[in-house]
């Protein structure tokens, strides 16, 4: 069972507010179709592996733009042959490990994965910029909070 375009945006937004990105329009969701960068929806729903690819979207467009988030994606897909749920779960695991170093929880970030492809270091590349928007976003959240000057 898919979701509306609207459900769609408010979902993606649930998942990327917390990390304080702004949020994702109806409009800009269609776009995103137009170009390309979002499978059309089956009768005006949107599938999970289509709300996958909205939030990865979504957190990699704070950090590039959207010819080369296409051109990631379109790498990944041809070079790769996992299915989109374990590619969504690869890009959880590896955020979630590189954010857990860039907020001084872990030392240093675990090697997911045995082989280091330039797709790898591409995907880690873009994951590790968007950890450090995370990081300032929380920390001008926290300096706003405090009353001190930003």
């Amino acid at each position: 069972m898919g979701l509306y375009l609207e459900q769609a945006a408010k979902y993606v937004n649930r998942a990327i507010r917390p990390l304080g990105f702004e949020d994702v329009t109806g409009s800009m969701v269609r776009n995103y179709v137009k170009l390309g960068l979002i499978a059309n929806p089956v009768r005006k729903q949107y599938s999970a592996a289509q709300l996958a690819h909205l939030i990865v979207l979504a957190l990699l467009k704070q950090v590039t733009n959207l010819e080369n988030i296409s051109s990631l994606f379109q790498l990944l897909n041809g070079r790769t042959d996992y299915t989109v749920q374990v590619a969504y779960d690869y890009f959880c695991d590896e955020l979630e490990n590189v954010l857990y170093f860039r907020f001084g929880l872990r030392d240093s970030t675990a090697e997911l994965g045995v082989t280091s492809t330039l797709e790898k270091e591409m995907l880690r590349s873009t994951v590790t910029a968007v950890s450090n928007i995370v990081y300032l976003n929380c920390g001008f959240r926290i300096l706003a909070d405090s009353g001190e000057p930003k």
